[in-house]
């Protein structure tokens, strides 16, 4: 009888909402490739809040966030002077603020951080001076399609 008990158990547990960590529902990818740092605060906020739906939920999310073209600016403290990506006065003024919500994200919520290789070599971008615990990916684009093709699903930020 206590087999019986313990083998229904089992099987209640492992189809039941609590047993679904990892679940394909939560794995998305974030795509930056625009340079207002307004927008880019809001990124950061709904990427906060999904992993808190998704934590409350009993799910284990998998969060990407990649950066392409001008998303650039928010991977370094490098003013990138004299190329299209260049900080203004708004980075600027939120640069500290901004890099440490995303350096939050990475440490404490393990978010997974890229910055496509191209668009930093475009520029001549030393990688020492890329924010630490960025990896650096080919190609941005690819590693979004890659991401999707696993089940990621894709947000931007308008």
């Amino acid at each position: 009888m206590q087999l019986l008990f313990v083998t229904a158990t089992s099987i209640a547990l492992a189809f039941s909402p609590v047993s679904q960590a990892a679940d394909d529902g939560a794995k998305a990818v974030y795509h930056v490739d625009f340079k207002d740092p307004t927008r880019y605060s809001a990124t950061l906020t709904s990427i906060n809040n999904i992993i808190n739906y998704y934590e409350s939920e009993l799910m284990e999310p998998e969060i990407h966030l990649v950066f392409v073209g001008y998303g650039l600016r928010f991977t370094t403290d490098d003013d990138l002077k004299g190329t299209p990506y260049e900080a203004g006065k708004p980075l600027k003024e939120r640069r500290a603020e901004l890099k440490g919500r995303l350096q939050s994200l990475m440490d404490v919520r393990n978010v997974k951080v890229h910055l496509c290789d191209k668009t930093r070599g475009e520029v001549g971008l030393d990688p020492s001076k890329v924010y630490s615990g960025i990896e650096l990916t080919p190609s941005g684009v690819a590693k979004i399609a890659i991401l999707q093709s696993e089940g990621f699903a894709y947000l931007k930020i308008q």
